[in-house]
């Protein structure tokens, strides 16, 4: 079936968001057209203010529009951990839990060799160069337990090891009500390394 020109093109704006397939994008287009013409342009007028005001903080590159940004203004913060994240969403994620009152610095990325993404295209140099002018007595790796997660721990380990700080990893395990045989290999080496005392 093909749609009429303006829904297609709405539907293919939607595809091109990250994980929406064709069936999510033809409802979300849909449910735009159904909206009152206000509730659209107040809409429309979201995303142009998002996309012009949201800049990244030159301290430690969370979005935000302010730079520095919110927490890395917040006084009451630990001024002395720092926790490395791939993007603002991994940010978002840990500070949803509200166990972290430390400092952020996001990576922007993560080293993939295989798209061409080496240590100089994220925020590497920056993350080296707070350490140096800082008291940062931790630095905490909260990246994901992927190929370029893995790989750019690795590194990163390394570049910190002169530094004489903590350098520690967030654990990674097993979902609390998950059953073990159902677990891949992977999961469960990571939950046996991550293991504490009781």
């Amino acid at each position: 079936m093909e749609y009429t020109k303006p829904l297609a093109k709405l539907i293919e704006h939607f595809q091109h968001l990250p994980s929406i397939g064709p069936k999510t994008a033809q409802r979300l287009a849909l449910h735009v057209v159904k909206m009152s013409e206000n509730e659209v342009k107040n809409f429309a007028s979201s995303l142009i203010e998002a996309k012009t005001t949201i800049k990244y903080c030159e301290i430690c590159f969370n979005m935000s529009c302010e730079s520095p940004c919110e927490i890395c203004r917040d006084l009451t913060r630990n001024k002395n951990i720092i926790c490395v994240v791939a993007e603002t969403k991994d940010l978002m994620a840990i500070e949803k839990t509200n166990e972290y009152n430390g400092q952020y610095h996001v990576l922007q990325g993560l080293i993939s060799p295989i798209d061409g993404i080496g240590p100089d295209d994220i925020r590497v140099k920056e993350l080296l160069y707070r350490i140096n002018q800082n008291d940062i007595k931790e630095v905490i790796l909260a990246l994901n337990p992927s190929v370029e997660g893995e790989a750019t721990s690795l590194y990163l380990g390394k570049l910190l090891k002169p530094f004489n700080i903590k350098i520690t990893r967030i654990a990674f395990g097993l979902p609390l009500g998950s059953e073990l045989e159902y677990a891949d290999e992977m999961t469960l080496a990571r939950a046996l390394d991550g293991r504490v005392e009781i």
